[in-house]
């Protein structure tokens, strides 16, 4: 009886129980989504031109891109010139907070940057900027 007995402790003490352990790696999981800040790319590089006074900018949800070409990119999807104030509005209606950076290549007209300009502010956004990178 006492063999018994001690080969039935031995075995509860060999096993583990997960379950808990899988719990807290979950809700640590959803923590970590819920509060990542996802960084959002307008679709192209360009090369922007230097600015002295250039100011970085913490937080810019919406990025447009304009290319050396005139093409529009918003969210990695090249974009109609017609239809850039409606993807604003549809991204500003998702990020109330956000602002508009455009991202215009130096080789760009100022035809397309006026007209970007003028779409993010019919759709609202009074918070438009222009990147520009640092001598």
């Amino acid at each position: 009886m006492k063999q018994h007995f001690q080969n039935l402790m031995d075995e509860e003490e060999a096993t583990i129980d997960m379950t808990p352990m899988l719990d807290v790696v979950f809700i640590m999981l959803i923590f970590f989504i819920v509060t990542a800040s996802f960084v959002k790319e307008a679709g192209i590089d360009v090369n922007r031109p230097e600015a002295a006074t250039a100011v970085k900018k913490d937080r810019a949800n919406i990025l447009v891109a304009i290319s050396d070409k005139g093409e529009i990119w918003i969210n990695k999807r090249k974009v109609d010139v017609r239809a850039v104030q409606a993807n604003i509005e549809r991204l500003y209606a998702e990020n109330p907070q956000g602002t508009v950076v455009i991202q215009a290549d130096r080789k760009s007209t100022t035809d397309v940057l006026i007209k970007v300009m003028d779409a993010s502010r019919a759709a609202g956004i009074e918070d438009v900027s222009i990147a520009a990178q640092e001598p």
